[in-house]
C-alpha cells in the first residue's frame, strides 16, 4: 500500500472547470461504488497519481448506519465548481455514499468565485470579499472556526494537498491558497502555523485516531476537480474517504464527514451536492435550505462553541440531519 496508507473516504466540496461524465456505478458490499476503469475523453491536464492506495473495504462503524453515538469531530472535504446535478452524475462513488448515509438537496453556495465561499464556511462571513486574491490582499483579524475551537480547548487542523510548508500563504504547483481559508485569519497566524499542515500528515492522524474536532481537507487543484475531470476527484475521494472510514475516529462513531463544493458551475443557481457521512445516518435526504453558513454553524455545534457571525442565524445542519453532536464528556 503506497506510503503505508490505509484506505478511507471523507466529506468533500467539489470545484471544477469542465468534466466528462462517468458511467453509473453499483455499490459493492462496503457501500462504496465500484468505479469504471475507463477514463473519459478529455483535454484537461493529466491527473497526478492518487496520494493513497486503492481503498480496502472500510470497517463498519461501531453502531452501523443509523446507530447511536455522539459526534465530537467534524471533517470537511471541499471540491470545486460543480452543481448538484453534475456531482450526482459525474461522481458516482461520492453520490453512492450520499445515498447510503445522507445528503442535502437544498444546499447552496453563497457567491462566485471561490474564496468568499471558503471564508464563509470557515468563518461565518464572506467579509465583503468578491475575488480570489491571496491573504496579503485580504488579511482578516477576526476568529475562524479553527481558532474558536482551539480557544475552547478543542483541536483544529487543516490538511492541504500540495502545500510545502505550514500555513503557506502563496500558491505553488497545484496548491491554491484561496482554497485554504485559515491562512487569511492573520490574527490566528501562530495557531495556523501549528495546525494548517500539508496533507502528508493526514494518514498518520487517521490511523492514530487523532483527527481534530474541527478539520478541513483541501485537495489540490486536480483532485478537487478544478483542473481535472470530476471522475478524478471522485476516485480521489473514494480513496481518502475509505481511509477515514477504516480509522478509529469513524469506527468509534465520533466523526462526521461532510463533502461539499465551494460553488457550482453557474448551472443551478449555486446549488451543490453536500454529503453528510455519519454512523448515525442511513439514507437521510434533507430538503431544507442550507448554506455554507450552516456548515460554519455545524463546526461550532460539534466543538460546543458559539457560532461565528452569520452562522448564528443559519439553519442548523445538525438539526436538519438529526445528528447528535457535541464535545466529548
Amino acid at each position: 500500500m503506497r506510503r503505508g496508507r490505509l484506505a478511507v473516504v471523507v466529506a468533500v466540496v467539489l470545484l471544477a472547470g469542465s468534466c466528462g461524465g462517468s458511467p453509473a456505478a453499483a455499490p459493492d458490499a462496503s457501500g462504496l461504488p465500484t468505479l469504471s476503469t475507463t477514463a473519459p475523453a478529455t483535454s484537461t491536464p493529466a491527473a497526478p497519481a492518487p496520494t493513497s492506495a486503492a481503498p480496502a473495504t472500510p470497517a463498519p462503524a461501531t453502531a452501523g448506519p443509523g446507530g447511536a453515538g455522539t459526534a465530537s469531530k467534524l471533517l470537511v472535504f471541499v471540491v470545486e465548481n460543480h452543481s448538484l446535478s453534475a456531482m450526482q452524475r459525474e461522481m458516482p462513488a461520492t453520490f453512492g455514499l450520499a445515498q447510503r448515509y445522507g445528503y442535502a438537496l437544498g444546499y447552496r453556495a453563497l457567491s462566485h468565485p471561490s474564496l468568499p465561499n471558503y471564508l464563509a464556511l470557515a468563518g461565518g462571513d464572506t467579509h465583503g470579499i468578491t475575488d480570489d486574491r491571496d491573504p496579503a490582499a485580504h488579511p482578516l483579524s477576526g476568529a475562524s472556526v479553527f481558532g474558536r475551537a482551539l480557544a475552547a480547548g478543542r483541536t483544529a487542523r487543516t490538511y492541504a494537498e500540495g502545500m510545502v510548508r505550514n500555513c503557506q500563504t502563496a500558491n505553488s504547483g497545484r496548491y491554491a491558497v484561496r482554497h485554504n481559508p485559515w491562512t487569511y485569519h492573520v490574527g490566528e497566524r501562530a495557531a495556523c502555523a501549528r495546525g494548517d499542515v500539508p496533507l502528508t500528515a493526514f494518514v498518520g492522524d487517521v490511523a492514530a485516531g487523532r483527527l481534530p474536532n474541527a478539520g478541513l481537507v483541501v485537495p489540490d487543484t486536480c483532485h478537487d476537480a478544478h483542473d481535472c475531470p470530476a471522475s478524478v476527484a471522485d476516485d480521489w475521494l473514494r480513496t481518502e474517504l475509505g481511509l477515514v472510514m477504516s480509522g478509529p475516529d469513524w469506527t468509534a462513531g465520533r466523526l462526521v464527514v461532510v463533502v461539499t463544493a465551494d460553488e457550482d458551475d453557474h448551472d443551478q443557481v449555486n446549488r451543490v451536492l453536500t454529503v453528510v457521512l455519519s454512523p448515525q445516518l442511513s439514507g437521510r435526504v434533507v430538503t431544507r435550505p442550507l448554506t455554507h453558513y450552516s456548515l460554519a454553524r455545524l463546526y461550532a455545534e460539534v466543538a460546543g462553541v458559539a457560532p461565528l457571525r452569520r452562522a448564528r442565524q443559519a439553519p442548523s445542519m445538525a438539526r436538519a440531519f438529526g445528528l447528535r453532536v457535541g464535545p466529548a464528556s
